[in-house]
């Protein structure tokens, strides 16, 4: 076996992004289909996944699917209209999440259950319900978007941190028991990049701390983590699971 610049190609691939309708998600669906792959997208807003989906070219065949990850049988719905419209997925991406930056003692019951049911269980049951026919099939790539708080704790972020951190397990533990079936887990630790989801919620002050801990002294720019996920995604990485790639400028080589 010889290297060949081509394994980075997803041509011939049908991948999926939950999540992506906006932010990180968009962004890998967007790189996704520059690699050459067919892509879809589901998430739950309408609106926002029709705007993605003329971005992507979606004048042809159905790829935006309206879908509430969070609850096993959406799932399953998900799956069925998707492998009905398009056959089988052979890329997964989860990218959908959530968080309250606020202190643990302030965190309710309903904001608790709001992220681990979106950061968490949406992942695990994203990743059996696809992965069911990937293992079938005898291949499949899933891509899984942590965190650095899956590295590490931070204040004010306690219920992020333990679903990020459960991400992390979900990722090896799945690529411990699907590797011989053909399957790949992966995972891809964004560092401090703006997006929808934080550009309001991350106070001033902890924008500039992130600038200052980054050994490039910024932030990402949002199409710097479209790489890591095609190259997991592709052939390129035929032999890389249960791995999690950081993407954070340095940011956790400047020490915790």
């Amino acid at each position: 076996m010889t290297f060949d610049l081509n394994d980075f190609s997803l041509a011939g691939r049908t991948a999926l992004v939950i999540g992506g309708s906006s932010g990180i998600g968009r962004e890998i669906a967007l790189g996704y289909r520059a690699a050459g792959a067919t892509v879809l997208i589901a998430g739950r807003r309408r609106d926002a996944l029709d705007a993605v989906a003329a971005e992507l070219g979606g004048n042809g065949p159905r790829i935006a699917y309206q879908a509430d990850a969070r609850a096993a049988a959406a799932l399953l719905e998900l799956r069925e209209a998707i492998e009905a419209d398009h056959g089988p997925v052979d890329v997964l991406v989860n990218c959908q999440g959530t968080t309250a930056i606020k202190p643990a003692l302030e965190l309710s019951e309903a904001e608790y259950d709001a992220i681990l049911d979106t950061n968490l269980k949406s992942v695990f049951f994203a990743c059996t319900q696809f992965g069911r026919g990937m293992c079938e099939r005898g291949r499949g790539s899933i891509v899984n978007i942590s965190s650095l708080a899956a590295h590490t704790g931070w204040a004010n972020a306690a219920a992020y941190c333990a679903s990020k951190w459960g991400v992390a397990g979900i990722t090896q533990s799945l690529a411990a028991e699907w590797g011989e079936r053909g399957v790949r887990v992966n995972a891809i630790a964004p560092g401090f990049f703006m997006t929808d989801l934080n550009r309001d919620r991350m106070p001033e002050e902890r924008k500039a701390e992130a600038r200052r801990r980054s050994a490039m002294k910024r932030m990402g720019e949002l199409p710097e983590l479209v790489g890591a996920a095609v190259y997991l995604g592709s052939d390129a990485a035929r032999f890389v699971s249960g791995a999690t790639l950081r993407v954070d400028g340095g940011y956790l080589s400047s020490g915790i």
